[in-house]
């Protein structure tokens, strides 16, 4: 038995290598899947073991200018994605309704499967964000979300351009999440660049948003096919995945929307620069003892804003008790 699910097994590998699209051959990690599985996988042990055990007894790297060139070297990579996927079809022939998969070698069919394969090569360079979270001992951030999001990408990408021929309407989520990220990384570089640019990310909660409305066309887009009297797309089981796939990471972002913003378990960064502004600070230090103390414009403590209300003593602060209002 064994032996006969080995042999299906390899048929079906064989059936699927039948079924490639031979213009993408000659690409990297396009020749088989092992390679393409082994990094995903090594990825999520990475993310979810091992990185955190190798950081446990180090202090956090300060990965700055790392990240700011990442960051923005990702906007401009996105930028060149969303302006080869408009030139190869979306903003030239395309009708955005039934547009179906190019086989041919044409300038702009193969410029289709160029942009297509940097689109996947680009889900390998993203997954750099989970390294500069598990240097930085930034671990709260690589949940669930994260990590499924940034392995099941890649992998169904694969599949995507080997069974089915880049381009047609299957590769508009492509070019929107393309969109999508030239913000995002904007967003990420700006905060990555230091405190004096905190003032102009206060739109950090509208990026959950935006990742909201991403899905919300992907699967309006795809949904024609459903509505259409005849649409003789090649390989339709892509469009069924398409549309859970955009309906799927919808309810997954809702639920962090609402558990972020409406919950509040996780509030905007650029709330604590707004506190600032607004004359409340923490952290004062005396130069022995470095206490919390909440401060208003007129430089009063507030005795009983948080609990506790400095004193001093022999010169320096000490905490003291105060009677909870």
């Amino acid at each position: 038995e064994m032996q006969d699910l080995v042999s299906k097994m390899m048929s079906y590998y064989e059936y699927l290598l039948h079924r490639t699209d031979h213009r993408l051959l000659s690409y990297p990690l396009m020749q088989t899947p092992f390679l393409m599985t082994s990094i995903l996988l090594g990825y999520v042990f990475f993310s979810l073991y091992a990185g955190p055990r190798l950081m446990a007894n180090r202090k956090p790297y300060q990965l700055k200018e790392a990240m700011i060139i990442y960051n923005f070297s990702m906007v401009a990579l996105n930028a060149f994605l969303v302006h080869e996927f408009l030139m190869s079809g979306w903003g030239t022939t395309f009708t955005w309704r039934c547009d179906l998969c190019d086989y041919s070698s044409s300038p702009q069919a193969l410029r289709m499967v160029r942009v297509a394969w940097w689109f996947y090569f680009s889900k390998f360079i993203e997954l750099l964000d989970t390294l500069f979270f598990v240097l930085r001992k930034k671990h709260s951030q690589i949940t669930f979300l994260h990590v499924f999001h940034h392995s099941f990408m890649p992998f169904t990408w694969w599949w995507g351009m080997t069974i089915a021929p880049a381009g047609g309407m299957g590769s508009f989520h492509a070019m929107v999440n393309a969109c999508v990220h030239v913000i995002m990384y904007t967003y990420y570089g700006l905060s990555a660049a230091g405190p004096r640019f905190q003032k102009y990310l206060w739109w950090k909660k509208y990026m959950t948003a935006i990742q909201l409305i991403q899905f919300v066309l992907i699967s309006l887009h795809i949904s024609q096919y459903y509505f259409m009297e005849k649409c003789d797309y090649q390989v339709p089981m892509f469009i069924h995945l398409i549309w859970m796939y955009g309906t799927f990471f919808f309810i997954l972002f809702s639920n962090f929307w609402i558990q972020a913003y409406v919950k509040g378990k996780r509030l905007p960064s650029a709330n604590g620069e707004k506190l600032k502004q607004n004359g409340f600070t923490n952290g004062v230090t005396n130069g022995i003892t470095k206490v919390n103390v909440t401060v208003v414009p007129n430089n009063k403590p507030l005795e009983n804003g948080n609990g506790t209300t400095p004193h001093r003593v022999n010169g320096h602060f000490q905490l003291g008790k105060v009677k909870e209002i």
